[in-house]
């Protein structure tokens, strides 16, 4: 059986994969950053009585499955974790003034999805991530490069 959590009157599991980028999906969540989101992501859902039990941060989305109990609403999760992790990042990295918002880093909306009894599969899906990204940049589109071939010059 899977671990549970227990509330006063229920038994749960409720985990989301959960997926978010940058505004206008730029590549900036590398180097320094990335290891500060990191350590800020799991401290934010914490704050919220969540958990984290996987996660990647690629240079331009976020990956994650959370674990939110069934009295919170994921969006008001996500929703929580997007802005104070847009704020950290301004006054940390961007030396932004103190009582600046932090609303323009990242994109609305985000994708949410349900777990169900397939955990492993969403966990290895997340932990594997950047590997399936690499082997799509490299894969080659030849129809492309035989109409930049057939140009008459």
């Amino acid at each position: 059986m899977e671990d549970y959590k227990n509330l006063n009157h229920s038994r749960w599991q409720c985990k989301y994969p959960i997926v978010f980028i940058p505004k206008y999906r730029r590549k900036k969540l590398y180097g320094v950053i990335k290891r500060h989101l990191g350590e800020a992501f799991h401290r934010l859902a914490q704050q919220k009585e969540c958990w984290m039990e996987e996660g990647h941060i690629m240079a331009d989305h976020v990956h994650m499955l959370l674990n939110v109990p069934p009295k919170l609403a994921v969006s008001s999760v996500v929703g929580y974790m997007k802005g104070k992790s847009a704020i950290h990042i301004a006054r940390h990295f961007l030396k932004r003034e103190r009582n600046y918002a932090g609303q323009a880093f990242w994109a609305r909306g985000f994708f949410v999805d349900t777990v169900g009894r397939d955990t492993e599969l969403i966990r290895r899906y997340i932990a594997e991530q950047e590997k399936e990204d690499q082997r799509l940049d490299q894969i080659e589109m030849p129809w492309i490069e035989a109409k930049g071939n057939n140009k008459k010059d």
